[in-house]
């Protein structure tokens, strides 16, 4: 019988099994996981901070090595010279978000990546200017919208359009819809997260952006969330850009470098505001040191500055992972797992737990948002903590828990659970 097909049982064995039949269990052993008094930790945290790949030191000693022997002739020095390096990496990262290798570049951070991208696609006139995204989104995201709305020379407090939940936490996809409908021809730019950091929800980024562009609004992404977690599709849904970081689902190590999507449609037509550096200069010219600045028909335009290579060489290390591992087998995994923690969690703690990220596998990843009935969620998470359990707590009232495929497996969820029922 299919693996991902036998129906859940609470049963303790019933775990074991599915850990014995994993066909993605041998991959835990390629990264390490923190210890307490010499007792390994059960880590749920990856959707804030993933764990280290065991050959990220291997990599990192590799570029060390290349600097302490060749100086700055490693720039040009095979087996992998520091200028361009980051062209290994692409092909990877174009795969986990379902396009071309010239939409994606490595660079910066997110937040970063999200100004130098606004700069290009949020452009307001006076009858257009709003932006809208979803409540609660992440703060970074909120601070840097308003922002730009100021130096563009708009009010945030009416330029700005939030999208609220119609009951709870959760906001459909219709109501996104008829927000877009009823005040699209006011809107320059749709910015969501692809995965609501808080909540866990999974938007529907392909419906999303198609009825926004039937509006004439712009649409971008923040995939912070949901890069590395859930399937993307980013040229064939036609989203305009998207943003992310690497340092959650795709392990690369705390403040590791960002990413971004521009679409092929914006790669061969003039930009008419784009910040620009040396780094954007088409590499064939570059080192001409020419005054005039001739972009290349890639993302890649969009660069600043020199490359980090410590930070690319760690993302590296990951990447070989998922390539390893197969991103299809990793989020049918992921979904099979994160079910099983919702069904005993149901099944245990129904009356005492609310999940608040919608089940549907098509509406989230590998992420649990819970909200303790008894309001003690901070007591709950710091006694998960005594018991070896490290998740994550957000004000004011979630405890996240992200079970991910690569390192989590299924008897971690039945102890998680067995652990939740003994602290509530």
């Amino acid at each position: 019988m299919n693996f991902y097909k036998v129906p859940f049982n609470p049963e303790k064995k019933f775990a074991q099994n599915l850990d014995k039949k994993d066909p993605l269990r041998s991959f835990q052993k390629n990264f390490y996981y923190p210890e307490d008094k010499e007792k390994k930790l059960t880590y749920f945290c990856g959707n804030s901070l993933g764990l280290q790949p065991v050959t990220t030191n291997h990599n990192l000693n590799n570029e060390l090595n290349a600097w302490k022997k060749k100086g700055v002739e490693a720039h040009f020095k095979e087996p992998m010279p520091w200028s361009g390096f980051h062209n290994s990496i692409l092909p990877f990262i174009a795969k986990l978000t379902g396009c071309y290798k010239e939409e994606v570049v490595i660079m910066n951070s997110l937040t970063v990546n999200l100004h130098l991208l606004m700069v290009s696609f949020y452009n307001p006139t006076p009858e257009r200017n709003r932006i809208l995204m979803e409540s609660k989104a992440f703060p970074s995201d909120i601070f840097a919208v308003r922002s730009q709305i100021r130096l563009k020379g708009y009010n945030p407090e009416k330029s700005l359009l939030f999208v609220n939940p119609e009951q709870d936490f959760f906001i459909s996809t219709d109501s996104i819809l008829k927000i877009l409908e009823e005040k699209g021809n006011q809107i320059a730019l749709v910015l969501f997260g692809g995965v609501n950091y808080y909540t866990g929800q999974l938007f529907d980024i392909e419906k999303i952006t198609k009825a926004a562009h039937e509006k004439g609004c712009m649409v971008g992404w923040d995939l912070a969330h949901a890069i590395g977690n859930v399937p993307l599709k980013l040229h064939s849904w036609d989203v305009d850009f998207a943003v992310w970081c690497s340092y959650k689902y795709l392990n690369a190590g705390p403040g590791a470098v960002g990413g971004a999507f521009i679409n092929q449609r914006f790669l061969d037509s003039p930009i008419s505001q784009r910040l620009e550096g040396w780094w954007g200069n088409n590499l064939k010219s570059r080192f001409n040191m020419s005054e005039d600045f001739e972009p290349p028909q890639t993302a890649e335009a969009w660069q600043l500055s020199n490359e980090p290579i410590l930070s690319m060489a760690s993302l590296m290390a990951s990447l070989k992972i998922f390539k390893e591992a197969g991103i299809t087998n990793l989020f049918r995994k992921s979904r099979h797992l994160t079910s099983y923690l919702a069904y005993l969690i149901n099944y245990h703690l129904k009356n005492k737990v609310e999940i608040i990220t919608p089940l549907n596998e098509n509406e989230h990843g590998a992420q649990l948002s819970l909200v303790i009935k008894s309001k003690k969620g901070k007591k709950v998470h710091a006694e998960l903590r005594k018991r070896g359990f490290i998740t994550d707590w957000r004000e004011p009232s979630v405890l996240r828990v992200s079970p991910v495929p690569l390192y989590n497996g299924y008897m971690d969820v039945w102890n998680f659970v067995e652990a939740m029922v003994a602290t509530n």
